[in-house]
C-alpha cells in the first residue's frame, strides 16, 4: 500500500502539472485588455511587466510557477477583487460552496441509501418497479433542471422559499444562521435529487447481489431474521463499494456547482469560475482551475487507497 500510494501521488503531481501548463498556455494566448481607469490601467500594467507578461511564454511560466513555490502566489485579480491576491479571492468563496454542498450531501446519503436498501428487500414487487423508475426519472435530469422546478414551484407558485440565496447582510452577516439556511433551501434540494438517486441505485445494485450471497442463506439457516441477517452481515458487504463513493462526495462538495451558484447566485468557488471568464479576470481563472484540477485529482486517489483500508482483502497495488 505505501508504495501504491507514493506512485499515485507522484502521478497525481505529474498530472497536475501537465494540466496546469496547459491551462496556463492557453490563457496567457487569450487578448489583454486594459480597464478605462487610468488608476488600474497603470497599477495592472506594472504588475504585468513585473510578471514577465512581455517575455517569452515559457520564461512567464517559469516566473509564475516560481511565485508558487516561493511565496504561494497564484497571481493577483484585478477586476472581480481589485489588487487582491488570487488564492485569498477563492478562499474567500469557499465557505457558502461547503455550506450548500456539505447541506445536500447531510440531506441525500440517508435518503438514498434507504430507499436503495428498501427497494433492494422489496425487489420484484410494486416498490421496487417505482423506485427504479422513479431514478431513472431522477438521474437522467441535470440539476439545472431542478433548480428551475424548485424556483418556479416552491418561489413562484406556493412563496414557500426565496428565489436566490440571501446576501450576508439580509441573512444578519453570518453563513451559519437560520435566516440563511433557509435561503439554502432551494439549492439544496436541486442538489440532492440526483444525488439521492444516484446512492438508491447504486445500493439497491450492490445489496441485491449480495442478499443473493451463499452467507446470507448461512446466516438465515442458523435462525437470524430476514432483518438482523441484512443488518449484521449484508449491509457490512454491501457499504465497501458505496463508502468510498461518499468519501468522494465529500471531497467534490469544495468544487461546488457552477451552474447552480450562478442559477441561486451563491457567491462560491463555482459561480467565481464563471465570473472570472466573463470578467477576463485571467489569475483568477488559472487559480480556480488548478483547485478543480487539485481536488478532481484528490477525490480520485483517496477513494483508490480507502477501498484498502475499508476492506482488508484488498489490497491496491498487488500483483
Amino acid at each position: 500500500m505505501t508504495k501504491y500510494i507514493l506512485k499515485r501521488i507522484l502521478l497525481m503531481i505529474f498530472v497536475l502539472f501537465v494540466i496546469t501548463t496547459m491551462e496556463f498556455v492557453l490563457v496567457r494566448m487569450l487578448p489583454r485588455e486594459l480597464p478605462t481607469d487610468k488608476v488600474q490601467a497603470a497599477a495592472i500594467a506594472s504588475r504585468w511587466e513585473a510578471l514577465g507578461y512581455n517575455k517569452p511564454l515559457m520564461v512567464q511560466y517559469g516566473i509564475y510557477l516560481k511565485n508558487i513555490v516561493t511565496k504561494w502566489d497564484f497571481g493577483t485579480s484585478w477586476y472581480i477583487a481589485f489588487r487582491q491576491p488570487a488564492w485569498d479571492v477563492l478562499i474567500d468563496r469557499l465557505l457558502p460552496t461547503v455550506l450548500v454542498n456539505l447541506y445536500s450531501l447531510l440531506f441525500s446519503i440517508p435518503v438514498g441509501i434507504g430507499l436503495g436498501i428498501f427497494a433492494a428487500i422489496k425487489k420484484n414487487k410494486w416498490q421496487d418497479s417505482f423506485i427504479s423508475t422513479m431514478v431513472m426519472l431522477f438521474v437522467s435530469i441535470p440539476s439545472y433542471v431542478y433548480a428551475f422546478l424548485v424556483q418556479y414551484f416552491l418561489y413562484f407558485k406556493l412563496g414557500w422559499l426565496p428565489l436566490q440565496v440571501y446576501s450576508l447582510a439580509d441573512a444578519g452577516g453570518s453563513w451559519m444562521t437560520w435566516k440563511m439556511f433557509y435561503s439554502m433551501i432551494a439549492p439544496i434540494l436541486a442538489l440532492s435529487f440526483g444525488e439521492i438517486a444516484g446512492l438508491c441505485r447504486f445500493t439497491r445494485a450492490e445489496l441485491t447481489e449480495t442478499l443473493t450471497s451463499d452467507y446470507m442463506l448461512l446466516a438465515r439457516t442458523k435462525g437470524l431474521s430476514r432483518a438482523q441477517a441484512t443488518v449484521r452481515h449484508a449491509m457490512k458487504n454491501a457499504m465497501v463499494p458505496i463508502l468510498p463513493m461518499l468519501i468522494s462526495s465529500f471531497i467534490g462538495i469544495l468544487g461546488g456547482s457552477m451552474i447552480i451558484e450562478q442559477i441561486f447566485s451563491i457567491p462560491g468557488v463555482g459561480q467565481l469560475y464563471i465570473k472570472s471568464i466573463r470578467l477576463f479576470d485571467y489569475d483568477v481563472f488559472m487559480m480556480d482551475g488548478i483547485f478543480y484540477t487539485f481536488i478532481g485529482l484528490l477525490a480520485g486517489i483517496v477513494v483508490d487507497i480507502s477501498y484498502g483500508f475499508i476492506d482488508p482483502r484488498i489490497r491496491m497495488g498487488e500483483k
